[in-house]
């Protein structure tokens, strides 16, 4: 269990001619130098991260309207994206790792009324490329290939190697 989230509200805008990986990772170690500056409870480690679905060289964003969430929707029907979740983690003493999973994820072809069902739930909003696999958009889901958890947004073997390569025994 954690003892604290500690939220960051960083401006998560891609910087011009950023690809996926690199704008994950840059945002994942941002986001926990940013919470380590707010914590104050000691020695602890830092834990973040920061999911983004890239459709080629384009970063789909984490949509903030139904109008973003239909158009990232309409864009990754039929296709083949990939979702990267990168994750940092600063040890006691100051010692910070940042790395990223990927997972390759295919859509099946989405028929309008299909993507107008998801979009009028509101479950794509604030996720990265508009929509949550461990929700509704699962049946989305052609094929997989990586973990599951990566597109979730906390890749699990990755974390647990960090923790673990950083001296973190769990009780």
């Amino acid at each position: 269990m954690p003892d604290a989230v500690v939220s960051t509200d960083l401006d998560e805008t891609p910087k011009k001619g950023e690809l996926p990986r690199i704008h994950a990772l840059r945002l994942a170690a941002e986001k926990a130098r940013a919470a380590a500056a707010r914590w104050d409870g000691g020695a602890a480690y830092i834990l973040s991260a920061d999911t983004v679905v890239g459709c080629g060289r384009r970063i789909l964003p984490k949509p903030a309207t139904a109008d973003e969430v239909r158009a990232c929707l309409e864009m990754l029907s039929g296709r083949r994206h990939q979702v990267i979740t990168a994750v940092t983690l600063i040890a006691p003493g100051g010692r910070m790792v940042t790395k990223a999973a990927l997972t390759r994820v295919s859509f099946r072809r989405l028929s309008a009324a299909e993507i107008e069902s998801y979009v009028a739930g509101g479950e794509g909003l604030g996720k990265a490329g508009g929509y949550a696999i461990q929700g509704r958009a699962e049946m989305f889901v052609k094929d997989i290939a990586g973990a599951w958890s990566t597109v979730v947004g906390l890749p699990l073997a990755l974390t647990t190697g960090l923790l673990g390569g950083m001296g973190w025994r769990h009780g």
